[in-house]
């Protein structure tokens, strides 16, 4: 019985350093946002950037490429948590609405400024996000493709911000669980 947890406690490290070390050009980072709005609307999203070559301040703005943000979407849930819309703003470093505002301190791990996510293809009946972290933040759903929105919800330009944990932290975590077990157990079959 001790060989067996042995056995998973040395894999378990054996692959935590594998993946840890593993020859992985790119350094992403990803984080989670979240919305919460007056009237009970809320949003949902994540993004992603390489940790190696970002500057402190990631701005970005517009259609087309972007200079750092690798990915970002959102996702608009009603108050009884329906989905209105998921909207893929930026795939591959490529952002898909000429409305994108971003602005991220990656030393704080804090949005801040204006903020304008999600569709912002001009279809009739999408939804987006936009306003000013600190100010004022909006839900609205466009009306019509000549720039005519409706406001959703909104609240007083609260979003949090938080960072996903890295696989390798999570098989680490993982690999001292299983040496804590093998060794409660050692000491168990110890006492008997």
């Amino acid at each position: 019985m001790r060989n067996i947890f042995a056995k998973i406690a040395t894999t378990s490290a054996a692959l935590t350093v594998a993946i840890a070390g593993a020859n992985n050009p790119a350094q992403a980072i990803d984080f989670n946002f979240n919305w919460l709005g007056n009237a009970g609307y809320s949003a949902i999203g994540s993004f992603s950037y390489d940790e190696a070559t970002a500057p402190i301040i990631i701005s970005e703005s517009g259609s087309g490429a972007t200079n750092f943000l690798q990915s970002l979407n959102v996702s608009f849930l009603d108050p009884s948590n329906n989905l209105l819309g998921t909207y893929n703003t930026v795939t591959g470093g490529v952002s898909q609405s000429s409305f994108f505002a971003f602005n991220f301190d990656t030393s704080t791990h804090t949005l801040f400024g204006p903020l304008d996510v999600a569709g912002g293809t001009g279809v009739i009946g999408e939804y987006f996000f936009q306003g000013t972290v600190g100010d004022s933040l909006k839900l609205r759903k466009d009306v019509d493709q000549q720039g005519t929105s409706t406001l959703v919800d909104q609240n007083s330009g609260s979003i949090q911000v938080s960072k996903v944990p890295e696989p390798a932290s999570m098989l680490g975590l993982l690999a001292f669980t299983a040496l804590g077990v093998g060794s409660s157990l050692k000491k168990k079959q110890a006492s008997c």
